[in-house]
């Protein structure tokens, strides 16, 4: 298939090169950039209210846990090592990526579901269960929280125990969670009495009902998130390789597609993004560039019994590889993926501090929308993008990845960013601070509650305020 550059898409609305981010109350937050915002809202519920402002300065926090704009509050819904209201243990740590749903007849209460990316080591282990646990030397899992519809915690359980370093995923169209394993980690490593790498379902109402199934046809590799699309039931994902030969872009073509919880189960096949003639997307510069014929090779052996799927051959063409793939989501009629950033001393064929690109099916397009740096104001190589969701106010939220203070930003229609929270939790020293990172930031069903975690210390924020809307 031919590979044809495309002009950049002109955007409905500005977006600068550079933003002044001291209008927005972000000035020196590092992250500035280029492209075309308003891709991202095409044909989703954004679009018709997308935001154009910030929400002002934030104010210092008296207690010293999270500052907001003026006019938002939070309340703190459940930290590690409090006792977990079903009585199975503490709460477990590393608070990662999470989703909120809706629940049935529940007049504005809320599941949410929370992955804890906990390794060999991890500082507090999630409770191994009866029915809920894949592999006991596993100290990863989930929680699931019933809230009402004033964030009240009802109750908070286990929802999955014995995985191992669960970072990500996503939610399914049929009010699922699937949680990722971003490990590649054998039996017998680190103790393990079982193979760790894949992705499970969690039924965030009853987890029961789903277990602790591996599935297994989705592949065995260091996964970091999921995005399902809603009418054909294809489910891509993403793989989280820090070094060469970097991580693929997939797609999960299920046997059972969109038929609902445990469906999965069922297989289906694997495949990975080619992209003919880009065999390092780090290498694609400029937003708006497009490339059309992209194809999709079956993976030899989705398990990785001797070959992690990455290394394994593809035959003439190769494969298509980004180093840091990680956050994923649906919008419209297309799928959007996180390089997180790219390095060249670390073997990336160009540097850049975090790109987003459009998937489009039906066209079989790759786009390039939103460049972060290097040639923008960006400096530190961890202020990255990580895990991001569309913000039913308008706009992007984006969790900070990175080195000193740790925000959650928010992303203006017009490109501008502004500072949506901080953590104010220094795990550090005074003398050396450090601030844990967010990361699993989502929306309540009905796009009152902001939801975001802390990684460490492990702590769950509902954040609700003057939301434009």
């Amino acid at each position: 298939m031919s590979v044809t550059p495309r002009p950049a898409i002109p955007p409905t609305g500005p977006a600068s090169r550079r933003e002044i981010l001291a209008r927005s109350g972000a000035l020196g937050a590092g992250i500035v950039f280029t492209g075309a915002l308003t891709e991202l809202f095409t044909g989703t519920a954004a679009a018709r209210s997308l935001g154009h402002t910030g929400y002002g300065p934030l104010v210092p926090d008296p207690d010293g846990l999270l500052d907001l704009p003026a006019g938002f509050r939070y309340r703190v819904l459940s930290r590690e090592g409090d006792p977990l209201r079903s009585g199975e243990g503490p709460v477990p740590s590393n608070h990662d990526g999470m989703a909120a749903f809706p629940v049935r007849r529940g007049r504005g209460a809320v599941h949410l579901v929370r992955n804890h990316e906990n390794r060999a080591d991890g500082r507090v282990p999630v409770t191994p269960v009866e029915g809920l646990t894949y592999d006991p030397a596993g100290r990863g899992g989930c929680t699931a929280l019933t809230l009402d519809s004033r964030d009240r915690v009802l109750s908070e359980r286990i929802a999955l125990a014995g995985t191992a370093v669960n970072c990500a995923g996503g939610p399914t169209p049929w009010h699922t969670w699937l949680t990722c394993e971003e490990t590649e980690d054998r039996a017998g490593t680190n103790g393990y009495t079982k193979d760790h790498g894949f992705i499970f379902e969690v039924d965030p109402a009853d987890p029961h009902r789903t277990g602790a199934v591996p599935l297994t046809a989705m592949g065995r590799f260091q996964h970091e998130a999921i995005a399902v699309d809603p009418r054909r039931g294809v489910v891509y994902e993403t793989e989280d390789a820090f070094d060469k030969p970097f991580g693929l872009f997939y797609r999960f073509l299920p046997e059972k597609p969109l038929g609902g919880t445990g469906s999965l189960r069922a297989g289906g096949r694997l495949q990975a993004m080619r992209v003919p003639g880009v065999p390092d997307l780090s290498t694609v510069r400029e937003t708006g560039a497009a490339f059309d014929g992209v194809e999709w090779a079956d993976v030899p052996d989705p398990l990785a019994t001797a070959t992690p799927i990455r290394f394994q051959d593809f035959g003439p063409g190769g494969i298509t590889h980004a180093q840091k793939l990680e956050g994923c989501y649906w919008g419209g009629r297309s799928v959007y993926f996180v390089s997180s950033f790219a390095r060249s001393a670390q073997g990336s064929a160009a540097d850049h501090h975090g790109q987003i690109w459009r998937y489009e099916p039906e066209r079989r397009r790759l786009t390039l929308v939103i460049v972060f740096g290097p040639d923008t104001d960006v400096r530190l190589p961890g202020e990255s993008p990580d895990n991001i969701c569309l913000a039913p106010s308008g706009g992007l939220m984006v969790c900070e990845d990175g080195n000193g203070a740790q925000h959650v930003y928010g992303v203006t229609r017009r490109g501008e960013v502004y500072a949506m929270a901080r953590g104010r939790q220094n795990i550090g020293t005074p003398e050396e601070p450090e601030w844990g990172e967010f990361a699993g930031v989502t929306f309540s069903p009905d796009g009152e509650t902001m939801y975001v975690n802390c990684y460490t210390p492990g702590t769950t924020f509902a954040v609700t305020g003057p939301w434009r809307g």
